[in-house]
Parts: C-alpha cells; sequence; structure tokens
C-alpha cells in the first residue's frame, strides 16, 4: 500500500517555506533522502526522516484486511479457511445446538394476534477447520463474525425482527480448542400467535417461537436443544401485566416444503390471562347496574319520571360499557366470546326490568278501565235485583189482601184478576199472566260477562292487581340472575 504525503517545513535558517512530497511503502522501505538534503539542512531533514518514520509505523498498525493483523492462531486457523463452505462438507450433516434466555416478552397483543419478545439465542456447533493447540478459548470481535461460516437459523411466523446494535452489534463469539463455536445474538422479535378467544378473559394460550434453517436441510444441518427443556430459561421470573406463564417445553420437528425437509427446533409456553382485571373492571360494574335497575320495583307505579329515568340510563350505561370492552379485542365476528355473553345477559336483565314496568303500567291503566265498567255493571244489577224485590213484595201483598175479602164479594176487574192470578194455581183453570220481553240492557250485560269469563279462562297469567307483578319482579329477577351467574361461571371456568 502507498500513500502520498505532502509536508511543509518551516527552517530556520532557511526563510522561505520548504514542501516536500513523501511516498511511503509498506512494503519497501523509505527512499533515500540525499537529494533533499542537499537544498535544507541536517535539522530539516533529521525532522522530514522522523515524521515519515511516524507516518509509516501508524499506516501498518491501521491497516484492516483478511488475515492481517490478526493474531498469530487466528492467522493460522484463518489460512485456507473457506467461510462459504459448511463444516464436514461432504462428509455428513453439522449438528447445530440451540439454546434461548427469553429476557423479556414485551406486549401481547389480541388485536394482532402476535407477542413481542427479546430473546438471546445461542447457537453451538464444531468445524474441524478452527481445531487449534491449547487449553483455552478465544473471544473474538462480534464483527469478526464475516470471516466465518454460521448456520442460516431464521424465526419461523416473524413478523419483524431487528439485531441490537448499540453500542455496537450484540454478537458474541468464541472458538474452543476442539474446533467449538459458540454464537449468541441478541434479537427482538415480533412472532404470530394464533389465539383462541372464546374464553376471553378465562382463556388460555398457547404460543410457540420456532427455529428454522433457511437454505439447510436436513441432510446438510441437524438441529438440537443442548438441554432438552432446559435449553429455555428465564420465564420462570418473567413478569406480565395480563399474563402469567403456566408451562412451557421444547420439540423437535421438520419442516416440509417443496424444495425438502429442514430442521426445525419448537418453543412452546402456555398463558394464563389474569382475570381479576376483568372483574374488577368489566363483571362489577356490569353485575352492580342490573342491581340498580331493580330499585325501579321498590318506586311506585305512578312515578313515571322516576322509573323511566332508572331505565333508561342504566340500558345507556350498559350500552356503552359494552363498547368499551369490545375496543381491546380483535374486529372479527368468528369468536363469542365469554365477556360478551355475560355483558348479553347483564343487558338482556336490564332491559327486562324496563320491560317490566312498561307491562306493569299498562295493566294498571287497563285494570282501572275495567274495574269502573264492572262497577257500573254492578250497581247496574243491584238496581234490577231491587226492582225484582219490590215487585216481589207487592205481589204477595196483593195475594194476602184477596184472601181476607169474604167470597160474595163482587170479582174484581178482569185487567186486575189477570195480574193477581197466581201461576201455581192447583186447579190451573186460572190463566197465567203475561210475561214481558226481556230488555236489551240485560243482554248486553249478559254478553259482556260471558266474554269477561272467557278472556279469564284464557289468561292463565291473569292478575288481579297490577301492584303485584312488581311483587313477584323482586324475587324473580334476583334469583334468575343469581342461577344464570352460577351457570355461567361453572361452564367457563370447568368446561
Amino acid at each position: 500500500m502507498q500513500l502520498s504525503v505532502t509536508v511543509t517545513v518551516q527552517s530556520p535558517q532557511i526563510n522561505d517555506l520548504c514542501v516536500f512530497s513523501l511516498q511511503i511503502n509498506s512494503t519497501r522501505r523509505l527512499p533515500s533522502f540525499a537529494a533533499m538534503a542537499h537544498s535544507v539542512s541536517g535539522g530539516t531533514v533529521l525532522t522530514i526522516l522522523l515524521i515519515s518514520r511516524l507516518l509509516e509505523n501508524s499506516l501498518l498498525n491501521a491497516e484492516v484486511k483478511e488475515g492481517e493483523i490478526l493474531p498469530p492462531t487466528i492467522q493460522r486457523l484463518m489460512k485456507g479457511y473457506n467461510k462459504y463452505l459448511r463444516p464436514f462438507f461432504e462428509n455428513g450433516p453439522v449438528t447445530v445446538g440451540m439454546s434461548l434466555d427469553i429476557a423479556s416478552i414485551d406486549t401481547i397483543s389480541e388485536i394482532n394476534m402476535d407477542y413481542t419478545a427479546t430473546i438471546f439465542l445461542r447457537q453451538r456447533w464444531t468445524d474441524e477447520r478452527l481445531v487449534f493447540e491449547g487449553n483455552k478459548s478465544l473471544s473474538l470481535d462480534g464483527r469478526l463474525v464475516e470471516l466465518l461460516w454460521v448456520p442460516d437459523t431464521f424465526i419461523v411466523d416473524s413478523k419483524k425482527s431487528f439485531l441490537h446494535d448499540i453500542t455496537v452489534e450484540n454478537r458474541l463469539i468464541r472458538i474452543f480448542p476442539n474446533g467449538t463455536v459458540l454464537y449468541a445474538l441478541r434479537i427482538t422479535t415480533t412472532v404470530a400467535c394464533n389465539m383462541d378467544l372464546t374464553k376471553y378473559p378465562m382463556d388460555k394460550q398457547t404460543c410457540t417461537l420456532q427455529l428454522e434453517s433457511w437454505g439447510y436441510n436436513i441432510n446438510d444441518v441437524m438441529f438440537y436443544w443442548t438441554r432438552g427443556n432446559e435449553s429455555v430459561s428465564g420465564l420462570d421470573t418473567l413478569q406480565l401485566a395480563q399474563y402469567t406463564v403456566e408451562d412451557h417445553y421444547t420439540s423437535v420437528s421438520e419442516a416440509v416444503y417443496e424444495t425438502g425437509h429442514y430442521p426445525r427446533l419448537v418453543f412452546h409456553f402456555e398463558l394464563k390471562r389474569s382475570i381479576l382485571y376483568f372483574i374488577l373492571e368489566t363483571y362489577v360494574p356490569s353485575s352492580l347496574l342490573v342491581v340498580l335497575s331493580w330499585v325501579s320495583f321498590w318506586i311506585s307505579l305512578s312515578s313515571v319520571p322516576a322509573r323511566i329515568c332508572i331505565g333508561v340510563t342504566t340500558v345507556l350505561t350498559m350500552t356503552t360499557l359494552m363498547m368499551g370492552a369490545r375496543t381491546s379485542l380483535p374486529n372479527a365476528n368468528c369468536f363469542i366470546k365469554a365477556i360478551d355473553v355475560y355483558l348479553g345477559i347483564c343487558f338482556s336483565f336490564i332491559f327486562g326490568a324496563l320491560i317490566e314496568y312498561a307491562v306493569a303500567h299498562f295493566c294498571t291503566l287497563t285494570h282501572a278501565d275495567a274495574h269502573m265498567l264492572m262497577y257500573g255493571h254492578h250497581m247496574h244489577d243491584m238496581d234490577d235485583e231491587m226492582n225484582g224485590i219490590i215487585t216481589t213484595i207487592s205481589t204477595h201483598s196483593s195475594r194476602a189482601k184477596r184472601r181476607k175479602e169474604p167470597a160474595v164479594t163482587s170479582p174484581p176487574a178482569p185487567a186486575s184478576a189477570e195480574l193477581s192470578v197466581s201461576p201455581s194455581s192447583p186447579s190451573g183453570s186460572e190463566p197465567k199472566p203475561e210475561v214481558s220481553p226481556p230488555e236489551p240492557t240485560n243482554w248486553c250485560l249478559t254478553t259482556l260477562a260471558t266474554l269477561r269469563k272467557i278472556l279469564r279462562f284464557i289468561s292463565c297469567c291473569h292478575i288481579e292487581n297490577p301492584h303485584h307483578i312488581d311483587n313477584y319482579s323482586r324475587v324473580t329477577f334476583p334469583l334468575s340472575f343469581v342461577i344464570v351467574n352460577l351457570l355461567y361461571w361453572t361452564y367457563y371456568l370447568y368446561f
């Protein structure tokens, strides 16, 4: 390598500036300065020689090329090393052991159905070309990974990932005397996780982290977990916002594609959602709204504004609560979630309390009209009965007077005789009195009474007093709500 340097020297013996152009060669000695010695003094030549030597040494120490300025051990290892060929090329597959350290699980999104985690991925394999003498391992700068062959591992179902590079790229390379290479990375990745939200928020989700070789099939590379299920650490001390890690395990499988069979390692972990937050945020408020709607059962039926206000307010509040509970959930309609079922139950009870007042109030108005009509009919029947009693009394009085009269008396007038003849005469020779035709009013009353009996027979749930509806509701609504809650929690917690 050659470097052209221009040096400007102010000589104390010469008033003018002397400009020298030097050419430094890292592989050859410096050119002779005999020609320049004729034009400058001895002190100036010495200064120029010193500067040239310093420039040459600094340049040699700053050169960065493959195989140059490396320690002797690394230089011997890199001699003839081809990073584009895997270890044991044409001598069987290379086995790569892996282990994980879960640093954090930042977010778990039900809307996007994914999770974001920061992991430390460690890979180990043996490269027979890197065997060296000694009993100590070599820890190299992570940037020297460009000189070595490394597995082409990628994360299946990863939406986005990145390698941390503050302050430098977070990589680790360590070479052991037997040729074993340890390669560690710090990665943050967002991985898809299919979730079943039918029991949300009492659900359990099983997510996976899959590691697979991109280009090497099972004939070239084989993956395995270094310590089985203990190859993954960090979950025992992990603290999540809404979940707790119940279980985790590892497995080994193969990915089958059109281009062949590829090695795959799978890490499974089961997450259980903490329901306490949802009980305080959704279940308790919705239950209290249902209880609030029952207050109207103890308010008089005549207090229309009060009961309507309670009913409408609870319905609108419940609707707002239902809309707020859906904001943190996916918009897909394929899931009928447990929280939706409970909110629907609460909304039904609240709406039923409002309908109960409408029915009770309608029955009150109908019962008032029927009561007035029955009262009028009853008074009319009493008048007719009184008229019949008076007529009967007058008839008996007439009979008594006729019996006391002597037999020689003259017979009464024909019209009077006809009216005084008793229909129960034993002789049967006396004529019967004429019967007057029924009045139209009596026929109408009889028809209404018949219709009323039919309606009473059809109406199995007929309530004589509309105020009893509230009395029944005070018991029926709370009892039904308790029974439905028992069925709901039993099903979603134990089935």
